[in-house]
């Protein structure tokens, strides 16, 4: 708190006749509790600024080309697509697999589980010769998708190190397949 000391006048002085001597009172205010405030919002805000630090993933995204788009092999390929709670994937094209009624639901955990058995297959160097470094997942969101699960998803590939992955509009086929499932 702030104090006021106030000087007591010297009585062992002369005394001057005449000349009266105004005594100024010296004022001495205590900064500890500023001080103490100061240092306490310091830290507050220096722990909420690295608390509140947002995190990023990269994503490499390729440019828009009038080229041709890249063709890539069936066996190198796993299509993923979330709708709503549930994820369904296939490999390869989605003819071959509706067909061969190859498109199945599986969970996070479990598309972890599917990359690294089809990342282990194609590590075989005498039949894929880009090897695992081939894989390709192509992430295709419904539109009940929620936000979770497709970032659930890119962190798998993460997780996983998958190098080529790739958010690519469904299909309206795939659409058609999954108002079937539902």
């Amino acid at each position: 708190m702030a104090q006021l000391n106030e000087a007591v006048p010297n009585t062992t002085c002369r005394k001057r006749a005449g000349v009266k001597r105004m005594h100024k009172s010296s004022m001495r205010i205590d900064m500890t509790p500023m001080v103490d405030l100061g240092f306490l919002l310091i830290t507050f805000f220096v722990i909420t600024a690295e608390l509140s630090k947002p995190t990023v993933m990269d994503i490499a995204m390729p440019k828009d080309s009038d080229s041709s788009p890249n063709v890539l092999g069936d066996s190198y390929a796993i299509t993923v697509i979330p709708n709503g709670k549930k994820i369904f994937y296939y490999e390869g094209a989605y003819a071959k697999a509706e067909k061969e009624n190859r498109i199945n639901e599986t969970t996070t955990k479990g598309l972890r589980r599917i990359i690294i058995q089809k990342q282990q297959q194609l590590d075989d160097k005498t039949k894929y010769k880009e090897g695992r470094g081939g894989l390709m997942l192509l992430l295709k969101p419904s539109a009940n998708a929620n936000y979770k699960s497709v970032v659930d998803i890119l962190d798998e590939c993460t997780i996983t190190q998958t190098k080529k992955f790739a958010l690519v509009k469904i299909s309206d086929e795939e659409k058609e397949w999954l108002k079937r499932k539902q």
